[in-house]
């Protein structure tokens, strides 16, 4: 491959990526509800991007299920977190007598991607602004020096088999970028050196879940998710990293607190 074939989707996927983040920031800049519609927006249009990859032969499923997704993850975001659960996982329940084949991996994912809307929605609206835009930037910055050092370096591949494009230098260079990440937020907030190590492992979980992502399109032999996005895919291509930062936190902050070193809501 030419240098110059390595590099010519580059302005058409920063263009994309300039107003993905210009309309993300705005949502999480306002909060509130303006953030749960956001949410609950980009929830429901996953999950009818799932199964329309899984289930791709049936003609209502994948809209019947990504609206009940999204209006099950919008009530959440307005109720207690007890009554929140239970709304979280119906979709998932639900299309496990809608599907035709891929039930299963289905009402896995289902279930991963309004939890991590939900853990998104609780990082905004018990921590504020500047510890979701912590997460936030720890999955942009893992995917784009990922994303540069891939391309870059070359090298080994990372799982051959399911990403043929994913490389261990683009993995180590998304763990570093996520580490400087961290560096700047002890720097500038009182947190303590453990959020160090929280950056890491919060990247590596943005790559897990990128690469279940991958799983899931090989599977249904499609290269994106969907067309929404040009150069980019579709949604589920964009917010896989973090869907599975979201969900690493929700676990991670029961064990070790967060944000480390200062008083919070968990453990």
């Amino acid at each position: 491959m030419s240098l110059r074939s390595k590099w010519d989707d580059l302005g058409e996927r920063l263009l994309s990526a300039a107003v993905m983040v210009a309309v993300g920031v705005a949502a999480v800049w306002a909060g509130g509800i303006v953030f749960h519609v956001f949410v609950a927006l980009v929830c429901g249009v996953m999950v009818w991007e799932l199964v329309s990859m899984l289930d791709a032969k049936r003609d209502r499923s994948p809209y019947v299920l990504g609206l009940t997704a999204g209006v099950a993850m919008m009530v959440a975001s307005e109720v207690p977190p007890a009554f929140a659960l239970p709304l979280v996982l119906a979709p998932s329940m639900l299309g496990l007598g809608q599907m035709e084949r891929g039930g299963v991996t289905y009402a896995s994912f289902a279930a991963l991607i309004l939890l991590a809307g939900f853990g998104m929605i609780v990082l905004r609206d018990r921590y504020g602004i500047e510890w979701l835009m912590w997460l936030i930037l720890v999955v942009v910055a893992t995917d784009i020096a990922g994303y540069f050092a891939g391309r870059f370096f070359g090298g080994k591949l990372l799982w051959p088999r399911v990403s043929p494009k994913k490389t261990w230098a683009g993995a180590i260079g998304g763990w570093v970028a996520a580490l400087l990440v961290g560096i700047g937020y002890v720097l500038l907030t009182r947190a303590d050196a453990g959020l160090l190590g929280l950056s890491v492992a919060a990247s590596m979980a943005s790559q897990i879940g990128d690469i279940a992502e991958s799983a899931i399109k090989r599977r249904a032999g499609v290269k994106d998710s969907s067309t929404l996005i040009p150069g980019h895919g579709g949604l589920f291509d964009r917010f896989d990293g973090m869907l599975g930062a979201s969900v690493f936190m929700l676990i991670a902050a029961q064990l070790v607190g967060f944000p480390p070193g200062l008083p919070g809501v968990f453990p």
